[in-house]
């Protein structure tokens, strides 16, 4: 079992963004303090959810600053942003990193995000097969040509090669953000594995792992790379010496991030959206996700693991919305969790 931090870069209500993108590299310093395996990083445009505009940039900063921990990209979203640019990233992080990216990508959500960037909702909507299957090809072979209708150009040279590194890998991992019946397909028959929402539960996210292994055989993938496919699943970590102080600290800070920050979503078309309730959401999470003593984080997680087979977390740590507190909770996750997984 591989633990790790999810970083959001999170803006609660009354904070600068300054103050919130250093809680965000701090955090991910302390995890490599403590032992843990990886940080993930969120990215998000124009709204205080999430206000990294560009996984792969902090990505670089962080790995420039650790020396053991894997760093990857949760995700880097395909729709707004050109495969190969993401490609020639990727490979240059693998490089000079001695192998420590890992490059998560989705589709995005419908959001204004497709107009600013001049992508349009055809990207979102039709355009991520294509972008997933031109990048994948990227990070493993010497020269690619665009034949897609989104992107069609004249056969380059890929370079930097991630393949020429020193390490044992052929380049960066890709990993799919799934949540959907459609996106596990497309992941488990190309044989990425996936990164699973914070928002669903052990038997969802169970289900998932038995239709990407379904997928995955039907689709001619060995017996070897089904079963050693390292999905990745998110959710919350709280840590106190009672259950109840952890859930009351999410309780008292989420709700107002998570009203300001989702509800500053604008869809790019107009579409009608539903938000959740923000209480009822963050008492979600506390149900569904390692809330309470060290003993219950760690019981829990193993739970997660053997009931879905999921080997690998990504952990938001930073629900209190305050800096000591974050780091105080990597550093019990680290020290007080994790050596009871292990």
């Amino acid at each position: 079992m591989h633990v790790g931090t999810f970083v959001l870069a999170a803006q609660f209500p009354g904070q600068g963004q300054g103050e919130v993108l250093h809680r965000a590299v701090r955090s991910a310093q302390t995890a490599e303090e403590v032992g843990l395996d990886s940080v993930w990083l969120a990215e998000h445009h124009f709204v205080p959810y999430g206000i990294c505009p560009s996984a792969i940039t902090l990505a670089a900063l962080l790995l420039g600053r650790t020396e053991r921990i894997r760093v990857g990209t949760a995700v880097t979203v395909l729709s707004t942003a050109h495969p190969v640019a993401v490609g020639e990233q990727a490979a240059l992080l693998h490089l000079v990193s001695g192998g420590r990216f890992s490059l998560g990508v989705g589709r995005g959500g419908p959001w204004v995000d497709l107009e600013v960037f001049g992508a349009g909702l055809a990207a979102y909507e039709e355009g991520f097969p294509e972008s997933l299957d031109l990048l994948t090809r990227w990070l493993r072979e010497p020269s690619v040509a665009g034949r897609g209708p989104r992107h069609g150009f004249r056969e380059v040279t890929v370079v930097p090669r991630p393949g020429e590194s020193l390490t044992d890998s052929p380049g960066p991992e890709v990993v799919v953000a799934c949540t959907s019946p459609a996106s596990v397909r497309l992941a488990a028959e190309r044989g990425l594995p996936m990164l699973l929402g914070m928002h669903v539960g052990d038997e969802e996210k169970a289900e998932m792992v038995g239709l990407w292994d379904r997928h995955a055989r039907a689709a001619g993938r060995s017996r070897d790379e089904v079963r050693d496919a390292a999905h990745v699943s998110a959710g919350v970590c709280q840590i106190a010496d009672r259950r109840t102080d952890a859930v009351e600290t999410l309780t008292k800070a989420m709700p107002g991030w998570l009203r300001q920050g989702l509800g500053a979503h604008v869809t790019v078309d107009g579409r009608a959206r539903r938000m959740r309730d923000p209480l009822e959401y963050t008492e979600l999470l506390c149900g569904l996700h390692p809330v309470g003593t060290p003993r219950l984080c760690a019981d829990r997680l193993a739970a997660t693991s053997e009931r879905t087979g999921v080997s690998r977390f990504a952990l938001l740590v930073e629900g209190s919305g305050d800096l000591a507190s974050t780091e105080e909770n990597v550093r019990r996750l680290g020290t007080e969790v994790l050596p009871r997984l292990r």
